[in-house]
Formats: C-alpha cells, sequence, structure tokens
C-alpha cells in the first residue's frame, strides 16, 4: 500500500460541505388545492396518489409520494416527492424527503419525542430497502401503504433492494403500526402508467449498476 504523500494536504476547497434537496414549486400547487385537514386515511393516499402520480412528468423523479400528518389532528406536517433525477441523489426518495422536511419544520430529529404530538407517514407503497430504515428511526407512530408485494418492481423496473419478509412485524415491535392496502389498485395503476412511459423511455428507471 502506498503511504500518503506527506507533502500535500487536503484540498478542502474542492470537497463539498452540504447537500439537500428542494422540494419543486408545483408540489405546493397542489397541496393549496388540497383540505387543510385530511380526515380520512383515503384522503391522505388521495393526495399522495395525485402527486405521485405527477412527479415523473414532471422530471422530479419516480412515481412515488409520502405525506408526514398529525394523528390527532388530521394536518399535513411535511409532504414529500422522489427527487432523485432533481436533485442527483440516489436517497432522496419520497419518505425520506418527508420526514426529513418534516424533522425540519419541527426541529427535532426524533418526530416521536417525549411530548410531541404523534405522527405517521403516508406513504403510496411499502417502504424499499432504505427508507425501511428512515421509517424505523424517524420516530413516527403509524406507517400508512397503498400495498405491499412485487407488483411495483414488475410494473415499474425499479429494484427495491432486499427486504426482510417480517418487515411490518418490525416496525410493530418498535411500537409503529403499519396499515396495509389503502386504495392499492390506484397505486397499481400509477406504477403500470409510469412503466409505459419508461418503456417508451420517456422516464429513466434508475437503478445503480443497470440493475432491473
Amino acid at each position: 500500500m502506498t503511504a500518503p504523500d506527506e507533502g500535500h494536504a487536503v484540498n478542502t476547497d474542492a470537497l463539498p460541505r452540504s447537500y439537500g434537496a428542494t422540494m419543486p414549486d408545483w408540489v405546493f400547487d397542489e397541496l393549496e388545492h388540497s383540505p387543510a385537514v385530511l380526515d380520512s386515511d383515503d384522503q391522505r393516499m388521495a393526495l399522495v396518489h395525485r402527486l405521485a402520480a405527477r412527479n415523473p412528468r414532471e422530471g422530479s423523479g419516480g412515481p412515488f409520494a409520502a405525506l408526514v400528518i398529525d394523528s390527532a389532528t388530521g394536518a399535513i406536517v411535511a409532504a414529500g416527492v422522489n427527487l432523485v433525477l432533481a436533485s442527483g441523489l440516489s436517497s432522496a426518495h419520497a419518505e425520506v424527503v418527508a420526514l426529513s422536511l418534516a424533522q425540519t419544520r419541527v426541529g427535532d430529529w426524533d418526530l416521536g419525542a417525549v411530548d410531541a404530538p404523534d405522527r405517521e407517514l403516508v406513504v403510496n407503497w411499502r417502504p424499499c430497502a432504505q427508507c425501511y430504515g428512515a421509517v424505523l428511526w424517524s420516530g413516527v407512530k403509524r406507517l400508512v401503504i397503498a400495498g405491499e408485494g412485487p407488483e411495483l418492481e414488475q410494473l415499474t423496473g425499479f429494484d427495491e433492494g432486499p427486504m426482510r419478509e417480517d418487515w411490518a412485524e418490525q416496525f410493530r415491535g418498535r411500537g409503529i403500526r403499519v396499515d396495509i392496502g389503502v386504495q392499492r389498485d390506484r397505486a397499481l395503476e400509477v406504477f403500470a402508467d409510469y412503466g409505459r412511459m419508461a418503456a417508451d423511455r420517456e422516464f429513466t428507471v434508475y437503478n445503480a449498476r443497470g440493475a432491473a
């Protein structure tokens, strides 16, 4: 192994010092046409589906969106869409974006901190391998998803990564309630539309190393 050249220091001016992603304006246009309070899971998931369906057409990323909701009031704490293409960051998945913006808004990394209101995450499919951990450590008390299973990968071509079969039980064992099956058919419609457009090379299916 070659020893580092002690005669030359690291050029710190060339090293990045921050990173981030910015939510596009169209998301807030959508939110301005939504009720301030979303009383039901169906209302919340309907908004998630609208954002997810529009996101690829706006060039931001894949057909994924998420909301962080105040469980008691139904108010939106934060919204997120997949920003991988817009940001150039592979980690900018909808769940990560929504959770990060919620934590920024409340000024705490723990969305389930003592004396904080209960908060939940609403997503249009089961979290991928990355977002599994992000949800697990976020502090949310509930996860609401449209569905789970291989259909997402089959319809879109995305690689969701290896997931353990007892993923939901792992959440529940840590005090996170999991509810599955809210507007599942609509989620599959959004994924199928995306898959057709991707097949026509109108959308980019971004898998590292070209994985399918």
